[in-house]
């Protein structure tokens, strides 16, 4: 009788019996499961769509720097050819060049060495002539000579003088 005694002054003290906190635990409940339908799951869904657009925005941003990488791979390589391919036109230009040079220089020698031949031609054609006209003046002045001793009757002395004259006057008459 004690027990009853002293739960039935706390119950008067405290104001609540069994069935009342039977029934607070059930309304309890019931607001729960209220809450949890209309509260709770809408809310975790809010907060799960929200999580998955960020989960998007970081795969989305991972992807661009993912884009990024690849295309700044696909910009050095395509520079590094562009390098090698302007080296490549550098040098044929260069071989290029130098071929027209040993060609242009190969011409020139070819035009001067028939230049020199074609000097060398004339040079042999008036030696050729000059010795033909020297010929020609000697013959010429022995013929004089012969017909001046013939014409008359000489000694050494004369005939030493008459060459003499005779090449003095040939000068004169030339000049």
């Amino acid at each position: 009788m004690g027990f009853e005694v002293f739960t039935d002054k706390f119950e008067s003290f405290i104001g609540t019996n069994f069935w009342t906190m039977i029934i607070a635990w059930i309304n309890l409940l019931i607001v729960f499961l209220i809450l949890r339908k209309l509260l709770f799951k809408p809310v975790k869904n809010m907060i799960d769509s929200r999580q998955k657009e960020i989960d998007d925005l970081y795969a989305d941003a991972q992807q661009s720097r993912d884009d990024a990488a690849a295309m700044k791979a696909d910009y050095e390589s395509k520079l590094e050819n562009a390098t090698e391919k302007s080296e490549e036109i550098l040098k044929a230009s260069l071989r290029k060049a130098q071929l027209k040079e040993e060609e242009i220089l190969k011409e020139a020698e070819e035009k001067a060495a028939r230049t020199l031949a074609r000097a060398e031609e004339q040079i042999e054609m008036e030696k050729k002539q000059a010795i033909s006209d020297i010929k020609n003046e000697v013959s010429d002045m022995a013929v004089e000579i012969a017909a001046a001793v013939l014409s008359r009757d000489i000694d050494k002395d004369e005939h030493a003088q008459l060459i003499d004259d005779f090449i003095e006057n040939f000068g004169e008459n030339n000049d």
